[in-house]
C-alpha cells in the first residue's frame, strides 16, 4: 500500500529525533570522552525522555555507530542491486568510491576516529559491527555469484572491501586506496569466477 502523509511525516520525525540523538551523543563524546557522558546527558543535549533515547539506541556505543544498519544494507544493495552485466567486485567498488570517499572529507573523521580506538567498549563494539558486515556481505556476494553461503573466497573478497575504510587512515588519498585495493583484488577474484561474477569450477 501507498505511504499515507500522516505516515510519511511519522517517520520522518521518527528519523529526525534518531539524527538529532545521535548528533548530540557524538558532540558529547567528542568534547568529554566517551565514559565521561552518561545517557542522560545526551537526552537533555537532544531535549528528549532517556525512554525516547532508548528507544532508538539499545546503548551508548550504538550512539557512536548510528549508522550501521544503513552501511549494512548499502553494501548489500550494491551487490543485489547492481546493474545487469556488472561484475560484482566492480559494483563494490562503484560503491567504495561513491559512499567511502566523501566520509574522509568529514572535519570530524580524524577526532571520531581517535575517540573509537581510545576507548575500549567501543573499539570492542566496532570490531563485533565490522564482522557482522563481513558476515552479511559475505552472505550476498556468494548469492549473486552462485556460491555456498560460507564460501571461502566469497568471505576473503568481503573482509578486504571492509578494509578500505581503514586503509584510508593516515593522510592516503581516498579515492587512490579504493582503486588500489580493487586493482589488487581483481586478479585474484576473477581467477576464481568470470569477468561477470559467476563462479568457475576447476579440475
Amino acid at each position: 500500500m501507498p505511504e499515507t502523509p500522516t505516515a510519511g511525516r511519522r517517520e520522518r520525525k521518527k528519523a529526525a529525533t534518531r539524527q538529532a540523538i545521535a548528533d548530540a551523543a557524538l558532540e558529547l563524546f567528542l568534547e568529554h570522552g566517551f565514559d565521561r557522558v552518561s545517557v542522560r546527558d545526551i537526552a537533555e543535549r537532544a531535549d528528549v525522555s532517556t525512554t525516547t533515547l532508548f528507544a532508538h539506541f539499545p546503548g551508548k556505543e550504538s550512539l557512536v555507530f548510528d549508522r550501521e544498519a544503513e552501511v549494512e544494507a548499502a553494501l548489500i544493495a550494491a551487490v543485489r542491486e547492481r546493474p545487469p552485466g556488472q561484475d560484482v567486485i566492480d559494483a563494490l567498488r562503484a560503491h567504495a568510491l561513491k559512499s567511502w570517499v566523501s566520509i574522509s572529507s568529514d572535519p570530524r573523521r580524524d577526532r571520531f576516529t581517535a575517540l573509537v580506538d581510545e576507548t575500549p567498549a567501543l573499539r570492542e563494539y566496532g570490531e563485533r559491527m565490522w564482522m557482522r558486515h563481513a558476515g552479511a556481505l559475505g552472505a550476498a556476494i556468494a548469492e549473486a555469484t552462485g556460491r555456498e553461503a560460507d564460501d571461502l573466497a566469497c568471505s576473503a573478497l568481503a573482509r578486504f572491501v571492509l578494509e578500505i575504510p581503514a586503509l584510508a587512515k593516515g593522510g592516503h588519498d581516498p579515492h587512490t586506496v579504493v582503486d588500489t585495493v580493487f586493482d589488487l583484488l581483481v586478479d585474484g577474484w576473477r581467477s576464481q569466477h568470470g569477468s561477470d561474477g559467476t563462479s568457475r569450477m576447476f579440475i
